[in-house]
This record gives structure tokens, sequence and C-alpha cells, in this order.
């Protein structure tokens, strides 16, 4: 069971389960992504880098980032919500203590993860108006029920090995409707 405090990961999935998310298609006026339309080459490859040295000999029967949709058959403000979402669990996940030598190899993703997290934010306002969709809806829940069951070890190798779908989704979002 996780035993961290992702308080902010809990507040936001509670929230959008409940219908809090932001105007339709559209996003607040506060949100500044489009420096992640294109995410650098040394950026991607220091993330690749980190998810290819990453080791774990713990199993894990999660399927949290197995779907059968991608980001891109979201409407972009449920984009913006799961992302906000993945980069939440994805920087509390980097931040864990590990070996000196992977908490290195870790450092420069988590910074970017950490930004990216900020800019997110800033895109995600209140209109009890907008439902997410069904699939975010089911996809939130089995977060949420993910954080309560699994281990930190387990959400933690399900994470980073997927690291690069949390990538491609940032700039999925960030596109808005070029995605």
């Amino acid at each position: 069971m996780l035993h961290l405090s992702l308080a902010p990961l809990l507040v936001l999935v509670l929230g959008v389960s409940l219908g809090a998310a932001f105007p339709h298609d559209t996003l607040g006026k506060g949100c500044r992504l489009s420096q992640y339309q294109s995410i650098a080459p040394e950026q991607r490859h220091a993330v690749d880098r980190m998810r290819q040295e990453f080791v774990t000999t713990h199993k894990c029967n999660t399927k949290l980032f197995h779907r059968r949709w991608n980001a891109v058959n979201l409407p972009v403000s449920d984009r913006v919500l799961l992302v906000a979402a993945e980069l939440n669990l994805t920087t509390a996940m980097l931040g864990l203590p590990a070996a000196p030598a992977f908490a290195e190899l870790c450092r420069e993703p988590l910074h970017f993860f950490r930004s990216a997290r900020e800019a997110v934010q800033g895109c995600v306002s209140v209109d009890p108006s907008h439902q997410p969709s069904g699939r975010l809806r089911h996809w939130l829940h089995k977060l949420q029920n993910a954080m309560r069951e699994e281990s930190t070890e387990c959400l933690r190798a399900t994470t980073i090995l997927h690291v690069l779908q949390v990538l491609d989704n940032l700039r999925c979002a960030a596109l808005q409707d070029k995605c």
C-alpha cells in the first residue's frame, strides 16, 4: 500500500472524479504548455536513459499505463487532466530515495517533470459543468485504486517503465487540437 504523502494527486483524482475540470475543449488563460509541443531530444534522451537504467526485481500486477486508448482519443480538456495526474504520480515516484547513481540519473528528468507539472497545474481550473469522459474517469478511478492497493515499489516501477508515455501525453496535451 502506498504510504507516501501524495495529497495533491489524490485531490486531483478525487476532484476530477467528482466532475471538476475546465471548459470543454479550451485551456485556461493561465495555461502555458506551448514549450512542451516539442520535447528537446536531450531531455527525451535523459528520460530514456533513466528508464533503461532502472532495475527492479519487483513484479507488479498493476496495468496502470496499459490502456486501450491514447491521449489523442480524449478531448483536449481531458488530456490536460490525464497529464496532470500522470505528472503528479511521476514526480512523486522519481522523488523517492534511490541509490546514488540512479538518483543522479533521475535528477534532470525529475526537474523537467516538476516544471511540466507546474505548467500543467496552471491549465487546470474548476468548472463543475464539465464531466470528464468515461475513459478518463475510469482511468482516474484505476489510479486511485492502485495508489491504495499497490506497494510504493510497484507504483515506482510501473511509472518509470512507462515514463516515455507520460512524455508523449504531455506533448499531446500541449499540441491541443493538433495532436
